[in-house]
């Protein structure tokens, strides 16, 4: 369970960042180079290589290297963890709340 937190912690963690967000949503198209990922943040590569470096080490992300160049590529199913923890979340509160709304309701009509 441990293990599992930490990922989950690994993956909010490096979604929190507006930059990462967007390169991921860059990555989604296909794999995409460091320095093209840079480009519209006018960050120097080693800011960028940073920031992949936590998409990668949250699991999010996959590179490999081809001469030079660094390519990047979403890890399928990556968000899936993450996902489920979400909704698992909205469910309980989901319930939570409609079973708040009945409770105020009954009140109102008694």
């Amino acid at each position: 369970m441990a293990n599992q937190s930490d990922r989950l912690d690994r993956v909010l963690a490096a979604l929190a960042d507006p930059t990462r967000r967007t390169m991921l949503d860059r990555m989604s198209r296909g794999p995409v180079s460091v320095s093209h990922l840079a480009e519209p943040f006018g960050i120097a590569l080693p800011t960028a290589l940073k920031h992949v470096g936590v998409l990668v080490d949250a699991g999010l992300v996959v590179t490999t290297k081809r001469g030079r160049v660094r390519a990047c590529a979403v890890r399928p199913g990556a968000l899936d963890d993450a996902a489920a923890w979400i909704t698992d979340r909205q469910r309980t509160w989901d319930h939570r709340l409609r079973s708040l709304d009945r409770v105020l309701h009954e009140e109102e009509t008694s």
